[in-house]
């Protein structure tokens, strides 16, 4: 069966009828509590012959509003979809008052959100042994769950994950700063702070977005900011980077445990990610592939078609040769 996959030119076509009106018709949205009462916005779109079930995990200062055209296009190829926004970005409760503060206090908070999505909302909706296909930090809060919660997903696909962030300073350097700079703010100010160099939301000219070579992705996704300012989010807080550094240190000493059929898809021009530290990962997961993909921008889901076409039939491919195991009733 060959896989639909959308082009720009049927992109720019559609996107204001078949797709729009396929999230209005037939996508559904919802909130739930997160284990700490925080509250998570979610959506999903069953299938009523699904030959299986995906749940995104999405990357930093995205919501699922970003991802309409994937959500459609994995609808397409008979998946059950589901995605939630991770706390503190899209359509999730903040957890500063400066609503555009990039904040979490522990990538563990991420993980449980996860989790108690997919017992509340993914597993009563689906049939399949759900799969995981996360993006960027989504790929690195996926892969923490995978260390977790080992039984959970049958396969895993990666896509630029955060395995390692690419900072202007050595990172012994960044932890003084950060050392500094918590003590500092627990001393003189009762709200979080910017770490130094970034701000609040800012909307990057295309010319100069190292995100993507697709002028109609960067600015449809754009356009649903504008539409949606809610989903507006600026840069991370000494806390979020505190906790991200964390994070990954933990990853590397977790990775070898992960038992997991996992692929990852590189972007080789990537400009936020460290590749090198996905090099490494990969190599110390027991299941794991890695496709480079030439050229391409660390935003693989919504690059341009010669970058994206094999990202999209990658991922298909691997979804596909999942072992069917149905769970109980799908939509």
């Amino acid at each position: 069966m060959q896989s639909f996959v959308m082009r720009e030119t049927e992109l720019e076509q559609d996107y204001d009828t078949q797709i729009k009106g396929f999230w209005h018709n037939q996508v559904q949205t919802g909130r739930f509590k997160s284990t700490d009462n925080t509250d998570i916005a979610y959506a999903f779109v069953p299938q009523e012959n699904a030959i299986g079930t995906v749940v995104i995990s999405s990357g930093r200062i995205e919501g699922y509003l970003k991802y309409k055209e994937l959500v459609f296009e994995l609808y397409q190829n008979h998946y059950a979809v589901f995605i939630l926004d991770h706390r503190g970005q899209g359509l999730s409760a903040r957890m500063t008052q400066n609503q555009q503060q990039g904040y979490v206090e522990d990538f563990d908070d991420y993980v449980q959100d996860l989790k108690v999505f997919y017992e509340r909302v993914v597993m009563p909706n689906s049939r399949h042994q759900p799969m995981l296909l996360g993006h960027s930090m989504g790929g690195a809060i996926g892969t923490l769950y995978l260390c977790r919660y080992p039984q959970d997903f049958c396969r895993a696909v990666f896509t630029a994950p955060m395995y390692g962030i690419r900072m202007p300073l050595p990172t012994w350097t960044v932890k003084v700063l950060l050392k500094v700079g918590l003590a500092l703010n627990a001393c003189v100010a009762s709200r979080p702070w910017y770490f130094p160099g970034q701000t609040d939301y800012l909307p990057i000219p295309f010319a100069i977005n190292p995100l993507t070579h697709s002028k109609l992705r960067y600015r449809l996704f754009r356009q649903e900011y504008e539409m949606h300012p809610q989903l507006k989010l600026g840069g991370v807080t000494f806390n979020w980077l505190k906790a991200a550094i964390s994070a990954l240190e933990k990853l590397l000493s977790q990775a070898p445990t992960i038992e997991t059929e996992i692929l990852i898809l590189q972007a080789g021009g990537d400009q936020i990610i460290n590749n090198a530290a996905q090099d490494h990962l990969c190599a110390i997961m027991p299941n794991c592939r890695l496709i480079p993909i030439a050229g391409a921008r660390h935003e693989l889901l919504m690059e341009a078609d010669q970058y994206r076409q094999p990202v999209m039939e990658a991922i298909l491919n691997f979804l596909a040769q999942a072992a069917p195991q149905t769970q109980g009733p799908d939509g």
